[in-house]
């Protein structure tokens, strides 16, 4: 199955993302915007609409995609409308694109389970769009934290 998350800059969220057993490849790249094959310079400009985002290809035998968003909280503040850390502008927002009824359904229920559990002072912010075309990024992008490591 797929995930498409976006939560500031995408190095450190695939990397996170990386680490999680069933999470079987990660892309970073672009989603959500209205540029076809947008490059890394237009889209860090924050004129095309587009958020970086990471990309999941994961196994629902071995993770669940309720796990998945749980775990995407933690990797960054929900509660950011256009930044994260540094990182300051609509390309870094907090958004998850769907691509069923129910990723749909799971993504509203965890942010209200979210906002009701009263874990960050602020409401989330977090956006909940259908999945768009994912242009993945260019090469020097992919895996970037964890080159070096092997």
């Amino acid at each position: 199955m797929m995930a498409t998350f976006g939560g500031g800059c995408f190095w450190g969220i695939e990397e996170a993302f990386r680490q999680i057993d069933g999470v079987l490849e990660t892309a970073v790249g672009y989603m959500g915007g209205e540029l076809d094959n947008p490059t890394y310079e237009q889209v860090c400009c924050g004129d095309t609409g587009h958020a970086e985002v990471v990309q999941l290809r994961f196994d629902p035998k071995k993770v669940s995609y309720p796990y998945l968003l749980e775990q995407f909280w933690s990797m960054h503040n929900p509660t950011s409308l256009n930044y994260q850390g540094p990182d300051i502008g609509s390309q870094y927002r907090s958004v998850i694109f769907f691509y069923s009824d129910e990723q749909h359904r799971q993504a509203q229920a965890a942010i209200a389970a979210l906002d009701a559990s009263r874990r960050y002072l602020q409401p989330v912010v977090t956006a909940v769009e259908p999945a768009q075309t994912f242009w993945r990024a260019e090469a020097y992008h992919q895996g970037y934290l964890s080159r070096g490591r092997s």
